[in-house]
C-alpha cells in the first residue's frame, strides 16, 4: 500500500480564513496519523489575483499553527509540465483547441476545451460514501485558455498525480468539481485520489465563511493573543471529534486520535465565544514565565507581574485582553491610585460617621504583622474576623469594612477582593496606601 500523501492547496488570492485552514489541519492530521506526509501547494495560477503578501501570509499562518510542510510546490512553477500534457491531449483528440467568440471585452478568441463523451462519474467519497454525477450538462468543459494558463480542474489533476496524492482532503463545496477532475484523470491514464469532502464551516449567522465576506484571517488571531494550540485544538472540532469526552487535545494527542471515519457530514460552526473559552483553558495551562513571554506582557515591576498571573488566568481570555487589563483596570497594582473620599465613605453605615476610618485603623495593625509574601487565603483568615464582627453589629454588614479597604487599595469601583490585592501589593504597600487613604478619609469638607 503507498504511503499517505495530503495535500493542502490554497490560492493567494485573499486572505484564507478559519475554514480555509480546518482543511490545512485535517489533511495534516490525517497524513501524520498515518505516518505520512504533507504537501503545501499554492496555487498560484490566476496571475491576476495572486499576490506575494497573501502567499507569505499563508505560510505564517500555517508554520504559527505548528502543520510543517513535508514539501512545498508553486503551481506556477509547473506549467511545462502542465503545457506537455495539455498538448497529449490535443494530439490524442481528447482535448482541442475552441475558437469563442468573445461575450465581453478581454474574453479569449480561443480556448482549450475536454472533449466530454457524456454518462456518469462515479466516486466513493470518504465521509460521504457514494456520489454519482451525470456528467453529459457538463459539455466540453474549458480546461486551459492557452497553452500556457491551464485553469484549476486540469493543474490541481496534473500536480495531484505527479506528487502522489493519495487523498484529496477539501471542502464540501469542491464536490462539483470532483466529476470534471476524474475524467481528465482518465484522460491522462492517472489513478485518481481518494476523496473525502469535508463539511463546510459557517459563521454564527449561519452563513457560509468566505475571503470576501467578513472573515478575518488566521494572523488576526494570532495578533489578538490565541495561543497556536489553542486554536489547533479549537479547528480540529470543527467537523470532527475523538470519540470520547476529551474536549482539549495537544498537537502529538490530536495525531494520535485523528480519523477522517469520525468526521461529521453536516455544517460546523465557527465560534467565537468557544474560541475564546478554548484559549482560555490553553492560557491557564501555562507556567507564569511563559504565560508573560507567550503574552509579551510588560509592567513597571516584573515580581508584582509574575504575582498577578493567576489574577489574569482567571479573568483574560486572550492575551490581548491581559495587556489591556494591565495598562488599564489592574494598572492601579503599578501605581498609587488617586482616591475620593465621597467614594471611599460610601458604604458607611447611616448615623455612625467614621466607621471606615476606624474599619482602616483597625485594619493596619492586623497586616502590619504579617509577612511579605502572605497568602490570600491567610489573609482572609486575618482579616475577616474584622468584617465579622462589624456585621455582628447589625449596620452596614462587612461592606463597612472590606469596602473602604478595597477602595483604598485600588482606587477602583470594581476590583478584585481585598485579599488578593495585598498578597500582590505586600503588606508593606498595603500598609502605606491605607495610611493614605485614612488621611484621605479624615480631611473637612470644602467652604
Amino acid at each position: 500500500m503507498n504511503p499517505v500523501v495530503t495535500r493542502f492547496a490554497p490560492s493567494p488570492t485573499g486572505y484564507l480564513h478559519a475554514g480555509n485552514y480546518r482543511t490545512a489541519v485535517f489533511a495534516y492530521l490525517f497524513a501524520k496519523h498515518h505516518r505520512g506526509s504533507f504537501i503545501v501547494r499554492i496555487e498560484d495560477t490566476d496571475a491576476a489575483r495572486s499576490k506575494p503578501e497573501y502567499e507569505a501570509n499563508i505560510l505564517e499562518a500555517l508554520a504559527w499553527l505548528n502543520l510543517p510542510a513535508d514539501a512545498t510546490y508553486r503551481q506556477s512553477d509547473h506549467r511545462a509540465r502542465h503545457r506537455q500534457l495539455l498538448e497529449k491531449l490535443i494530439a490524442d483528440g481528447t482535448a482541442y483547441v475552441s475558437r469563442e467568440k468573445p461575450q465581453a471585452p478581454g474574453d479569449r478568441e480561443e480556448v482549450i476545451r475536454f472533449k466530454n463523451l457524456g454518462g456518469s462519474v462515479t466516486f466513493s467519497d470518504v465521509i460521504r460514501g457514494e456520489i454519482t454525477t451525470d456528467v453529459t450538462d457538463l459539455g466540453d468543459f474549458i480546461i486551459a485558455r492557452s497553452l500556457d494558463e491551464p485553469v484549476f480542474h486540469f493543474a490541481v489533476v496534473v500536480d495531484d498525480a505527479d506528487e502522489r496524492v493519495t487523498h484529496v482532503i477539501r471542502g464540501g463545496d469542491h464536490i462539483s468539481n470532483t466529476a470534471r477532475q476524474m475524467l481528465i484523470q482518465r484522460a491522462l491514464g492517472f489513478p485518481a485520489p481518494l476523496y473525502a469532502h469535508l463539511p463546510l464551516i459557517l459563521d454564527s449567522q449561519h452563513k457560509k465563511l468566505g475571503k470576501r465576506t467578513g472573515a478575518k484571517a488566521l494572523t488576526e488571531y494570532r495578533d489578538r493573543g490565541i495561543l497556536p494550540e489553542a486554536m489547533l485544538n479549537y479547528l480540529a472540532y470543527l467537523g470532527w471529534n475523538p470519540g470520547d469526552e476529551r474536549e482539549y487535545l495537544s498537537h502529538d494527542e490530536l495525531i494520535e486520535a485523528f480519523d477522517l471515519a469520525r468526521v461529521q457530514k453536516g455544517s460546523a460552526i465557527f465560534d467565537d465565544v468557544k474560541l475564546l473559552s478554548v484559549n482560555q483553558h490553553w492560557m491557564r495551562q501555562l507556567p507564569a514565565d511563559d504565560f508573560i513571554s507567550r503574552g509579551n506582557l510588560a509592567a513597571p515591576d516584573t515580581e508584582k507581574l509574575r504575582k498577578i498571573v493567576p489574577l489574569l488566568k482567571e479573568r483574560a481570555r486572550t492575551f490581548g485582553e491581559a495587556r489591556e487589563m494591565l495598562s488599564g483596570e489592574l494598572s492601579f497594582l503599578f501605581h498609587e491610585p488617586k482616591l475620593d473620599k465621597n467614594q471611599l465613605l460610601a458604604k458607611e453605615p447611616p448615623g455612625r460617621p467614621g466607621t471606615a476610618i476606624t474599619a482602616l485603623q483597625g485594619l493596619l495593625g492586623a497586616i502590619k504583622a504579617l509577612s511579605e509574601g502572605v497568602s490570600a487565603e491567610a489573609l482572609k483568615e486575618a482579616i475577616m474576623p474584622l468584617a465579622n464582627a462589624e456585621e455582628a453589629k447589625g449596620k452596614g454588614g462587612r461592606g463597612a469594612v472590606l469596602w473602604p479597604l478595597r477602595y483604598a487599595l485600588s482606587g477602583a469601583e470594581r476590583s478584585p477582593d481585598p485579599f488578593t490585592l495585598i498578597s500582590i501589593l505586600g503588606p508593606g504597600e498595603s500598609v502605606s496606601r491605607i495610611q493614605r487613604a485614612i488621611a484621605v478619609a479624615s480631611t473637612s469638607p470644602e467652604r
